[in-house]
């Protein structure tokens, strides 16, 4: 028997209109290691177990999420890429809408799912950023694309919410991903890489720091979250990083056209 789904709101102030949540793995059906709302097909899990997870999972929604193939990458799906898709999933890492009631959804078990919304709760983004995405300017795509669905949205006219992702003190990097940031001011990287006592060339990274200055070297000024850790909360989080082998939890937005009274508003 399944339990009802444990959400997560952020804590962000957008329109009212704006709904979004991420899942935890707290409810659905999947047998462990995968216990139990996993929600990636591709993580090993039985097929009709996570297809059971989504379609419960589709009760708290207005339609089924746009599911991604995640590459670690930086290409952005958008509307137009979408009606010119003959078969999915789309290969992508980020997605964007100014459809009402359609889910854009990211799947995570470490990487950080970065939410967006526009002031005018016209426009919307979802964003896949691990270290190379992050690096690569995921982020920066996506709001690029948000600002060519809304004629005059600016990147300051726009919020973002940093979701549930591998914290600071369990991120150990070498030396390729500091690199990878090195485009970024000395500052933040002094701040965002800590050497790891006795462990040559190995570093405790902040993805969550690291994200929070790209989005704001973009023009990006309302930012929150930031605030969980994947591998240090096993009883909510999905987190490769511990178990190598488990299943992923989504964050997921969409602009409503319901009243309050709905059940999915």
């Amino acid at each position: 028997m399944t339990s009802a789904i444990k959400q997560i709101k952020p804590n962000w102030d957008v329109p009212q209109q704006i709904k979004a949540f991420c899942t935890t793995r707290e409810g659905g059906v999947s047998k462990p290691p995968f216990n139990g709302l996993n929600l990636g097909l591709n993580a090993g899990d039985h097929l009709q177990d996570v297809l059971q997870n989504r379609s419960i999972l589709k009760t708290y929604l207005p339609n089924e999420p746009i599911w991604l193939k995640q590459i670690h990458g930086v290409k952005v799906s958008t509307p137009v890429s979408r009606q010119n898709l003959s078969n999915g999933p789309f290969e992508a890492d980020a997605s964007v809408s100014n459809v009402p009631n359609e889910v854009l959804a990211i799947l995570t078990a470490d990487c950080m799912p970065v939410l967006f919304a526009s002031k005018r709760g016209d426009v919307i983004g979802a964003a896949h950023a691990g270290w190379r995405g992050l690096s690569g300017g995921v982020l920066e795509n996506t709001i690029q694309e948000m600002c060519s669905l809304s004629a005059g949205l600016r990147p300051q006219d726009i919020t973002a919410w940093m979701g549930p992702a591998i914290g600071p003190s369990a991120f150990e990097v070498g030396p390729d991903v500091l690199q990878a940031f090195a485009s970024q001011s000395q500052a933040i990287l002094s701040e965002a890489f800590q050497p790891i006592a006795g462990s040559p060339e190995k570093y405790l990274a902040n993805l969550y720091l690291l994200a929070q200055d790209r989005l704001r070297s973009f023009g990006i000024k309302q930012i929150y979250g930031g605030d969980f850790c994947t591998v240090n909360n096993p009883t909510h989080f999905f987190s490769y990083r511990r178990d190598k082998e488990t299943g992923r939890f989504a964050s997921l937005i969409w602009i409503s056209d319901k009243t309050p009274s709905s059940g999915y508003y």
